[in-house]
């Protein structure tokens, strides 16, 4: 399972701990597992990380999401969707999506998202969430519409750990059986003392038989509900209109402004630009944080000159007998994670990059955009995430000659004075081993490098990890990679060898 290459690759137990890192936004790729429809028109799409890493998120933060609906080769389309799940799984998570009428992109989720699906995502943003300590939680969560999604990850996550709590949710809807996630909001309710559920159907006529509330929200509800609202953090989310009520309403029962979170699921033009400013500084946050990690692991590798070899180079080293060679490395070929692969590049301490938490730089709204009016799914948005500390900065990848004569190699003449190894038509030239090798053109590269001595880091040989990153000077490989690897990384000549295999003759910085 992927869950199960990622702790392999972390060098102490305490390894998928320090993953479970949510002060830093990331870019990765995840794969729908799973869809559920709910009611009032909404469907809830399962996903996974493709890199098999946990996703670490605070209960009612978002992600920023890219769908190509106008087909692979076309730009995509992004959009903001409230995680919908608990983190206390966090090996899978949630979005709820619901479909909007003339919806552009609500559309295309429900019609094309399903198992095997993947998408690009950014996150998680926000500072829409529960506090991440609380030693007395008292919470009154207002939803309406599809603004439940966020706060059904609060009253989940809440449900699923021990401990004292109050929480009191009123949840308003158009009419009934349109009420999202409703049996299992009834079911927490009955089992678990410290939640309980209103409903309520706003202005509209009752058609048959309707037990809760009628009416749009007032502050004799909010009383009604909870008599001690002023002593609660309330966390409302829902349409522009729904939260500009709610907010004055709070005030009129005595609820401090500081103790009032909101997220909009639309917006004016000024919260559009609000969030897309959140985004944008979320993406340059993630870009930060890979590269902090990328330089710690490179320098880690580089320390410890660590690499992975492969029996037969064992064997050509005199380390090995040569009848052992050849066997497998371990149950059903795969690597086996006893042999020093998990141990090559320890994941960094999230301390390493930032001793401080993540700080919301949020307005007063703390929330929402989307480029479709109403109140949509498709605009789950909060507050913007933000970080300070220090940020490790790129290194320069340089090319070196000879070990230790301190002198770069000329790549384009000094290759014909390496010795030369292997069989095949085209052949790669490693600068700093000094040392060409012959490969074919069905061969990957990590596999060829390793049997010819070649120190390059390695763990999940799948494509996922990165760990195996190198620059290549010159020449074309045919890469199929699993996430490992960023665009503008490839742009500036970085490849992955575990599942890269050579279309011309190769220069690298190996």
């Amino acid at each position: 399972m992927p869950w199960n290459r990622f702790l392999q690759a972390t060098a102490e137990p305490a390894g998928a701990a320090r993953a479970l890192n949510p002060w830093h936004p990331q870019e990765f790729l995840a794969e729908c597992v799973g869809t559920v429809p709910e009611s009032g028109g909404m469907q809830t799409f399962v996903f996974r990380r493709v890199d098999g890493a946990p996703l670490a998120f605070r209960p009612g933060q978002y992600l920023n999401i890219a769908f190509p609906v106008d087909g692979p080769d076309a730009d995509p389309v992004d959009r903001s969707y409230s995680i919908s799940s608990a983190p206390t799984q966090p090996w899978t998570f949630d979005i709820t999506v619901k479909r909007e009428e003339g919806g552009r992109v609500s559309g295309w989720v429900h019609d094309s998202v399903r198992p095997g699906t993947v998408l690009e995502m950014l996150g998680p943003v926000g500072a829409f969430h529960l506090p991440d300590a609380e030693r007395r939680p008292r919470y009154l969560l207002l939803a309406a519409g599809s603004g439940i999604t966020p706060l059904m990850s609060m009253i989940r996550t809440i449900h699923s750990l021990p401990g004292y709590a109050d929480i009191v949710m009123l949840y308003h809807g158009a009419r009934p059986g349109t009420f999202a996630f409703s049996r299992e909001l009834e079911y927490l309710a009955s089992i678990d003392s410290r939640i309980a559920v209103y409903y309520s159907l706003g202005d509209r006529s009752v058609v048959g038989t309707w037990e809760g509330m009628v009416g749009r929200l007032t502050a004799s509800m909010i009383e009604d509900v909870a008599p001690d609202a002023n002593g609660r953090h309330v966390y409302a989310c829902g349409p522009e209109g729904y939260l500009d009520v709610a907010t004055a309403l709070l005030g009129e029962v005595g609820v401090d402004d500081t103790a009032i979170h909101v997220e909009y699921f639309s917006g004016d033009r000024q919260v559009r630009l609000e969030y897309k400013e959140e985004v944008a500084l979320a993406g340059e946050l993630a870009e930060e944080y890979a590269e902090a990690v990328q330089d710690y692991h490179e320098a880690q590798t580089a320390a410890l000159d660590v690499f992975v070899p492969t029996p037969e180079a064992a064997a050509e080293a005199g380390e090995v007998p040569e009848d052992l060679a050849g066997a497998e490395d371990g149950p059903d070929g795969l690597a086996d994670a006893t042999t020093g692969v998990g141990a090559e590049a320890p994941s960094p301490e999230p301390d390493q990059q930032d001793d401080t938490p993540a700080e919301a730089v949020a307005t007063s709204s703390e929330a929402g955009t989307s480029s479709e009016a109403g109140a949509s799914g498709e605009v789950a948005t909060s507050g913007a995430a933000g970080t300070s500390g220090a940020i490790v900065g790129s290194k320069a990848v340089t090319t070196s000659g000879a070990a230790g004569s301190g002198e770069p190699a000329d790549a384009s003449g000094a290759a014909a004075d390496f010795d030369t190894v292997g069989d095949g038509p085209l052949t790669m030239s490693f600068v700093r081993s000094r040392l060409n090798v012959r490969i074919g053109p069905d061969e990957e590269i990590l596999t060829v490098a390793h049997r010819a001595g070649i120190r390059i880091g390695a763990n999940c040989q799948e494509g996922m990890c990165g760990s195996c990153k190198s620059v290549k000077l010159s020449g074309e490989v045919d890469m199929n990679h699993q996430g490992g690897i960023r665009q503008r990384e490839i742009d500036a000549g970085k490849f992955l060898p575990c599942c890269s295999t050579a279309t011309t003759d190769l220069v690298i910085d190996a």
